[in-house]
């Protein structure tokens, strides 16, 4: 007689096959959570303990860890806010990639201890999403001020890089969030009014050099053996192309970084290559085949098109997020405008040109200049094929994206997140508000943290609640959303794991040490003796 046991392993074998045969990366399932849902410290409120969500992720397959980036807090670096860290327990299916049992366990506050940035003046030494301007009182002056954008974990130290849109700045801290390392920024990426460091001034203040107001580092990605980072600007700098134009220009840098303790150029850029977004004509097109409006500044070509993130497949490929700024958010809560793009691309450096010392068009890219390689006419997630939130609408900001644990069948399962912005808004005098939406095309805006003084749909110069009433029945704040993929074998061809240097093996392995080893979870046969169909819940 045939053991029982047997026939359901044969039986889950079979069917991690099926599962393995599915051709590029499957959407399996999300979590839907509310805008109010508060991280580790428990502290209700906007500027306190509101998590803010995912402007990044990364998962630690070495310890098994998932983190994610909240980044400069409400009100759009007006309000003081402790930049923060957050660890998180998932629990993925092995056989299927679907997650469930999202939990907060930690949060990590942002600390320059040693006076690293900026001469110490308060007690708690806290790296503040305060512009820099309203934190020291220069625009010249980036100090403390931070906006955590990108995520890396070096797997020879666990300690964390961490991209800043400010600066642009790239940062290393230990696990509890201390600075310990700052790298060198590159020249040409530092922000100028007329040759004069200027960290706050936007296009029409007479920026004209470096990266484009709110438009640094989102994102950063790390080698597996941790020798080198590649951290990538949002959009075009803003001289790229000259004079002052950013905003219509396509070639994006990604700038690389020595990241080797021995190295004589360590904690310095070594090379920057061109990254092209898809044309806007593409995208414009897009949105109009889906009846939707478009021009051809509107979403504009290097300002409201741009990348997000960037995650490595291995030390010369990567999945990149690229984006269009449309969808639910506080800019547009109502959703009025059509998505055009919110899609993940695979790319390749090899043989990309080292443009560190040449300025850039906007289009087209002269000989003998090579961008990376990017597979443009097979995108590799369309995060817009799938969405949690009511009525067919889509949310604007996907920003974190990793590649998650290894699955029975060979492949990954890779998580994708969303930032929320926190659910607040601000008026054009700096009035801060939180958003209440009801997907219906209504949005109610209220005073920060008192859902009872609320104006429901009001005129876009209103700056002040006039005539406050509570929240109407029906209403939320912008949700956080996490998205799961199932990519198989063949979509991450050439994947190798970080390596782990603590236990002295690493990379990719046959016998996987996903279920035995330090820091895991040991494989547990109970997993797969739940009735038949629980391997798809």
């Amino acid at each position: 007689m045939r053991h029982p046991l047997r026939s359901i392993c044969l039986a889950v074998i079979l069917v991690a096959q099926a599962v393995a045969s599915a051709a590029d990366p499957v959407f399996v399932n999300g979590l839907k959570f509310s805008g109010g849902l508060l991280d580790a410290t428990g502290k209700p409120g906007a500027n306190a303990g509101r998590l803010g969500f995912f402007s990044d992720i990364y998962y630690d397959p070495n310890r098994d860890e998932w983190w994610a980036l909240s980044d400069r807090g409400p009100g759009g670096g007006l309000l003081s806010y402790a930049t923060r860290l957050q660890r998180f327990t998932l629990q993925v299916n092995p056989l299927t990639g679907r997650i469930s049992d999202f939990q907060v366990k930690q949060t990590i506050k942002f600390s320059d201890p040693k006076s690293l940035l900026f001469p110490f003046t308060d007690a708690n030494r806290e790296m503040n999403g305060l512009n820099p301007k309203l934190l020291h009182a220069d625009a010249g002056i980036l100090g403390r001020s931070f906006d955590p954008e990108g995520l890396a974990i070096d797997p020879r130290s666990g300690h964390f890089i961490v991209a800043d849109e400010y600066g642009p700045a790239l940062y290393e801290f230990d696990r509890k969030g201390r600075l310990l390392s700052i790298f060198e920024a590159p020249a040409n990426l530092i922000p100028k009014v007329s040759g004069v460091v200027n960290f706050v001034a936007i296009r029409d203040d007479g920026l004209n050099a470096g990266r484009q107001d709110n438009r640094g580092y989102e994102g950063v990605a790390i080698s597996p053996d941790g020798k080198k980072l590649f951290a990538v600007l949002q959009d075009p700098l803003v001289n790229e192309p000259s004079p002052n134009n950013g905003r219509n220009g396509r070639n994006v840098r990604i700038v690389v970084f020595d990241n080797d303790y021995d190295s004589p150029t360590y904690q310095k850029s070594i090379a920057q290559y061109v990254y092209q977004l898809e044309p806007q004509a593409d995208v414009k097109q897009r949105i109009l085949d889906a009846g939707g409006s478009a021009t051809d500044t509107d979403p504009r070509q290097g300002r409201n098109i741009g990348v997000s993130a960037i995650i490595a497949i291995n030390d010369h490929e990567f999945l990149v997020i690229e984006r269009d700024n449309r969808g639910i958010g506080v800019d547009d809560p109502k959703g009025l405008n059509v998505v055009g793009s919110k899609r993940v691309y695979k790319i390749d450096i090899t043989g990309a040109t080292d443009v560190t010392n040449d300025a850039l068009p906007g289009g087209s890219l002269p000989a003998p200049i090579v961008p990376v390689t990017k597979s443009q006419d097979d995108v590799f997630i369309d995060f817009s094929a799938n969405t949690l939130l009511p009525n067919g609408k889509q949310t604007e900001k996907w920003e974190g994206l990793a590649i998650g644990p290894r699955l029975w069948n060979g492949g990954y399962m890779l998580l994708a997140g969303n930032d929320n912005d926190y659910s607040v808004t601000q008026s054009g005098s700096g009035e801060q508000f939180d958003v209440y939406v009801d997907f219906a095309g209504n949005v109610a805006r209220c005073v920060i943290d008192d859902p009872t003084r609320c104006e429901v749909n009001p005129l876009p110069d209103d700056v002040v609640i006039d005539n406050p009433t509570p929240r109407p029945d029906g209403f939320q704040l912008l949700p956080g959303l996490l998205h799961s993929y199932r990519a198989s074998k063949t979509d991450l061809a050439g994947y190798v794991k970080p390596k782990d240097f603590r236990f002295g093996h690493g990379g990719d392995h046959d016998c996987d040490d996903h279920w035995f080893g330090p820091g895991r979870r040991a494989f547990d046969f109970r997993q797969i003796l739940f009735p038949f169909e629980r391997l798809f819940w």
